[in-house]
């Protein structure tokens, strides 16, 4: 029996219809299926799944992208009268952003539904539905997080118990496991309901505040159950992912599907290239995008950086959306500040690649007042965060990073760490000063000096007619640039430290940086060239 739907929606709004069932199911997870399907005013049609919800109700959410008159209707399966009802919706067509939308060539890869060009900041927040449940106040985390220019975080929905063998998350006071039973009993073909109402409560905050989420579907692949195929079952996947897409799908913060964190770790758990993660990748990309029907992007994210992707998915270019791209750089104690090597191994994964990709791991800022559980975190402070940052920007790239105080084990939400400001200087400077959407990586033209080490040769962007030219000397220093005539140009240095722009001269075509110091290390400049 239907008891509640709406009428009436706004281009881009979920609307939710609640029906009930008296019949008394042995599982209703998985004993009935419930779809709605919708038929746009141009005929297409969309099938989207129901989820159950507890009680004996189920829910659909559905968003609507076209103004007019749709015809809505449940389907049970097995037969089930009462879960299936029919019905009409008239949709006005208000002006919107919309989803986030992969556009390759475009822009940096990615743009909205509304034609904006979209330049991705943003923060890994893996446990932050565990972190809600556990009566952290993510709200106004996230609000926060929102002022200060952010648009992306990075999410999961099962809650990590931290890296093996003695993993552990020092906040965690509730269980967060969102299946039924327990870990060391599990029932897959069931959902904890008080669990799922805190992740629809987070979510649903988010489209308040228009942060979109990259929700990875099945975190770290070291990690129980997914390290468990023999148990963990494709049936137990496809539940499980048909769930998540259910439940959430209908939201315009869904920025991307992402299948597991670290793919590669498929279906073994051991991190290594494995053919086979790849031929998983492809199928459930596929599976994905046929139950999701409202084309949110589907990506994947990497562990071992080659082979290059173009390579790994050339078996089915199209089923992939995006490549979440991951690289650290330098983290050793001598260059970890220096984030090097960074956008060679982007060069190199990605240059074969067709589809979409973000910058969107190199490392978690370091707090030192917290426990040193990963050596390789040791020496990512702010340095390796601001240089990894304009390392990853330039090479046109969207940019996800993610700090000691609200990545994963630890929780203060209240505190942000230093190296933050220096992604703000980042998002203005490309948003700003030199607006992102037109420029592409052009490292021709820089003479870059033979002897130059690993990490400090200069890196360039420019427009495709020259009219714009942006060079970021990770250690400063001197720059020669191939351009038929500087004098064309007015030149600035823009300061990465402080976000703050001032003349630049040059000699004889050649511009040296401010001589200054950060940490006891030569800083950073981007050179910026209009003409």
């Amino acid at each position: 029996m239907l008891t509640q739907g709406p009428t009436t929606l706004t281009k881009r709004q979920v609307g939710e219809w609640v029906l009930e069932s008296g019949k008394k199911y042995q599982n209703p997870f998985a004993d009935v299926r419930v779809e709605g399907v919708f038929e746009e005013p141009d005929g297409t049609i969309a099938t989207m799944p129901a989820f159950y919800d507890g009680q004996g109700v189920w829910r659909l959410r559905f968003n609507p992208a076209q103004e007019g008159e749709w015809r809505w209707r449940t389907v049970a399966t097995p037969h089930d009268s009462e879960l299936e009802a029919q019905g009409e919706l008239q949709v006005s067509g208000d002006e919107v952003r919309g989803y986030l939308c992969p556009t390759p060539g475009q822009g940096w890869g990615l743009s909205y539904e509304s034609g904006d060009p979209a330049f991705i900041l943003g923060d890994t927040t893996y446990n932050l539905f565990g972190m809600a449940h556990c009566d952290a106040d993510v709200e106004s985390f996230m609000q926060r997080r929102v002022e200060q220019g952010f648009n992306l975080l990075r999410v999961r929905v099962p809650v990590s118990p931290f890296h093996p063998p003695r993993g552990y998350s020092h906040w965690q006071t509730r269980r967060t496991w969102p299946w039924g039973g327990s870990e060391q009993k599990p029932l897959f073909d069931r959902f904890d309901l008080d669990y799922f109402a805190t992740v629809d409560r987070v979510v649903q905050a988010a489209e308040r505040l228009g942060l979109g989420l990259e929700v990875i579907m099945e975190a770290w692949g070291f990690e129980y159950p997914f390290n468990q195929r023999d148990l963990f079952v494709p049936e137990w996947e496809e539940l499980w992912m048909r769930y998540l897409i259910a439940r959430y799908d209908a939201y315009n913060v869904v920025y991307f599907w992402t299948l597991m964190n670290e793919y590669e770790y498929y279906p073994d758990g051991d991190w290594r290239y494995n053919p086979v993660a790849d031929r998983w990748a492809m199928r459930m990309a596929r599976w994905v995008k046929a139950t999701a029907p409202h084309g949110h992007i589907v990506a994947v994210h990497n562990g071992p950086r080659e082979p290059s992707f173009g390579r790994r998915f050339a078996l089915d270019p199209e089923a992939v959306d995006a490549v979440m791209y991951q690289d650290w750089g330098t983290r050793d104690a001598e260059r970890g500040w220096l984030a090097a090597g960074i956008e060679g191994q982007i060069d190199v994964g990605l240059h074969d690649w067709g589809g979409s990709a973000v910058f969107a791991e190199w490392g978690y800022e370091r707090n030192p007042e917290f426990p040193l559980n990963i050596p390789g975190h040791e020496f990512c402070d702010e340095e390796h965060t601001r240089r990894g940052a304009w390392r990853g920007a330039f090479c046109a790239l969207g940019i996800i990073h993610g700090f000691d105080n609200s990545w994963g084990p630890f929780l203060d939400l209240e505190r942000d760490q230093p190296g933050l400001v220096y992604l703000q200087h980042v998002l203005r400077f490309f948003t700003e000063v030199a607006p992102f959407a037109d420029l592409r990586p052009q490292r021709e033209i820089v003479s870059t000096p033979d002897m130059a080490a690993e990490g400090e040769a200069p890196l360039a962007l420019a427009t495709e007619d020259l009219a714009t030219v942006v060079i970021y000397l990770p250690v400063g220093g001197d720059v020669s640039l191939n351009l038929t005539d500087h004098g064309d140009y007015a030149a600035q240095w823009y300061d990465p430290c402080t976000g703050e722009l001032a003349p630049a001269e040059q000699s004889t075509g050649v511009f040296r940086a401010p001589q200054a110091e950060q940490k006891g290390h030569p800083q950073d400049w981007v050179l910026v060239l209009q003409r």
